[in-house]
């Protein structure tokens, strides 16, 4: 077996984890960012005590909230690309549970994060522990199977060398393209403290770097031989193509064959916006120009995109009879969504490959002459929706335009999730570099946007990171404020308060609803809730200022640059008015049965809509 070393199990991992290394740019970096951790009775004297040993190696912090600090770990993967990560750890029951949600954020994202719960007692001798939940007819469950279903790799640690095949079980996942996602470890207390003496060799350092499928010869020529018959086609651009580290190639790709490019959200930052080629967002949140061309395609070149409802419209985006759909993609699963033609490969290699076996074809020159003239009509549209205002309460789109005007630019990043926001950035946002635009609305998850800027910032620290937040997210989870303050990290807070659930509120009243249990002057209340965000910001530690207008909120944003921590700018906006051009129908369920005649009316248009779905 060769020399052993002993050590606890909770030792035993934090080790392992700062032998764990990748390379960026030429430069070697720990692959672990940190570990989040909130220590309770399930971890403190275990991995707690771990971590204290390694703290100079391996660095700890300390949040809130457990499903924040989640949030933070999820985002700072998502800035890296995911070429590096963070682990979490919490205590048993409620503090495991917290992370749950966030473990759906990076499941549905397919974001790299190590959830490292304590769990019970192996031994069960103090059975039931405090927290522990108890199946009275399934002894081995605990809490933590919660994870199970929002998990790429669970696995229960009852003995202490089981931690050998599982951490390079959880390394395999955390790095590979395809089943990259969170990895739960669920460590019963009792065996974290329990020593074994482990091979040295668990402990060598060990380099991760990305593997990059190669195209198959048949699927490639496929694909070569379908574009070349395509007169209309267009590159929908995913979070893939980031991922890949492939910008240039598509860029390259779109430029020597005259390809439009439009964007999912997790794909918007793939190609400068800047370029003539560029169409912006497509979709549900998407742009004239890009919804026109997509509307018209008969090629869908999906790089990189799961193809999400909000991408396709519900699959009634696209009106073209030839339709044919080219998915190149790592997932063999994600590739022949709806029938597509499969081109299962890494995105930068299959760009090269495809444009490579493409020379000297470009497509027609009629698509480029649309797509410049459609282009032109929606600069012109955002650009007034963009446009200052003395309005008392201006729109989403009104308040991105101020903040583009004294933030943006190519060192910013803007980071948001859920709502209405995401669909106003969609649009509006100016991404010109990659990762610019930040976005959490796979699994659009309100209450990510503070932690998820925290976590930018942490992997970006020389960026100007602006997290635009609705009052109802706000309200959700705020704490890590604080956490910023205490860390030294600068977050620029853009808080819009509409009073209420505004987005769910339009869409209520888009399906015959009656404004109901949205905004706070339409819920059920004894008194109206005056909640003052400025103070509570300051309260946290934060620099906060309430602005009455678009001017005002420019010059604060303005003033700000000089502050050395967090900033929060409150404004007051209208929780009704969004961007009229650009968008797409959403398949949103309206009741076949109602005694109102608004919801009647809105079936019957209900009804009409999906008869453009695509159904294949």
């Amino acid at each position: 077996m060769g020399k052993t070393i002993r050590l606890t199990m909770a030792q035993a991992v934090t080790h392992f984890l700062t032998k764990q290394m990748t390379v960026i740019d030429g430069q070697k970096l720990p692959i672990f960012g940190g570990v989040w951790a909130i220590f309770g009775h399930g971890n403190v004297a275990g991995i707690g005590e771990a971590l204290y040993q390694v703290r100079d190696e391996l660095t700890t912090y300390r949040a809130h909230n457990e499903q924040g600090m989640a949030h933070a770990a999820i985002a700072y993967a998502k800035a890296s690309f995911r070429q590096r990560f963070m682990a979490c750890t919490s205590s048993i029951g409620p503090g495991a549970l917290n992370m749950v949600t966030a473990a759906g954020v990076a499941h549905v994202n397919r974001i790299p994060v190590l959830f490292l719960p304590g769990d019970v007692f192996a031994n069960r001798a103090p059975d039931p522990v405090l927290q522990q939940i108890e199946d009275f007819g399934d002894g081995t469950v605990s809490a933590n199977d919660a994870f199970r279903s929002v998990s790429r790799y669970f696995d229960r640690i009852t003995r202490p060398e089981q931690i050998i095949t599982a951490l390079k079980r959880a390394m395999q996942v955390l790095t590979d393209p395809l089943d990259c996602g969170p990895v739960t470890l669920s460590l019963c207390q009792d065996v974290q403290a329990e020593a074994y003496d482990y091979p040295e060799s668990f402990f060598e350092e060990r380099i991760w770097t990305t593997r990059r499928p190669q195209p198959d010869a048949d699927e490639l020529a496929a694909a070569i031989a379908l574009i070349r018959k395509a007169e209309k086609p267009v590159i929908i651009a995913g979070g893939g193509v980031l991922y890949s580290r492939a910008t240039k190639e598509l860029t390259e790709f779109a430029e020597t064959h005259g390809v439009p490019v439009v964007v999912s959200q997790a794909g918007k930052s793939a190609i400068d916006e800047r370029h003539p080629l560029a169409l912006g967002s497509v979709g549900v949140t998407g742009t004239s120009a890009a919804n026109a061309i997509a509307e018209d395609t008969d090629l869908i070149i999906a790089v990189g995109t799961r193809c999400q409802d909000f991408t396709t419209g519900s699959w009634a985006l696209f009106k073209n009879e030839k339709l044919s759909i080219l998915g190149l993609n790592i997932a063999a699963y994600d590739a022949s969504k709806h029938d597509g033609r499969p081109l299962v490969c890494d995105a930068r290699e299959g760009l090269k490959a495809l444009s490579a076996g493409l020379a000297g074809w470009r497509a027609p020159a009629a698509l480029l002459e649309k797509a410049t003239q459609e282009k032109k009509i929606w600069i012109e549209a955002a650009a007034k929706a963009l446009a200052s205002t003395n309005a008392a309460l201006p729109s989403d789109a009104q308040v991105i335009g101020a903040v583009t005007r004294t933030l943006g630019g190519e060192n910013a990043i803007s980071v948001c999730a859920a709502g209405g926001l995401p669909g106003e950035l969609h649009k509006l946002w100016p991404a010109t570099v990659p990762g610019s635009y930040h976005m959490e609305y796979g699994f659009s998850c309100m209450g990510y946007e503070i932690a998820g800027g925290l976590g930018t910032k942490m992997a970006c620290p020389e960026k100007d990171v602006i997290v635009m937040v609705g009052d109802g997210s706000y309200m959700m989870l705020n704490s890590e404020i604080a956490t910023s303050v205490m860390l030294g990290l600068k977050l620029n807070i853009v808080l819009l308060d509409n009073r209420g659930y505004g987005c769910i509120n339009r869409l209520q009243m888009a399906t015959g609803g009656a404004n109901f249990n949205n905004l706070l002057k339409d819920s059920y209340h004894e008194v109206m809730p005056e909640i003052d965000f400025r103070a509570h910001a300051e309260s946290m530690g934060a620099i906060a200022v309430k602005v009455a207008s678009i001017a005002e909120l420019e010059q604060a944003i303005e003033a700000s640059k000089k502050n050395d921590r967090t900033s929060v700018f409150v404004i007051d906006t209208d929780p009704l008015i969004t961007t009229d051009e650009g968008g797409h129908w959403w398949d949103v369920a309206v009741p076949e049965v109602s005694t109102r005649p608004q919801v009647n009316k809105a079936r019957a248009a209900y009804e009409e809509a999906r008869g453009a779905q695509r159904i294949r």
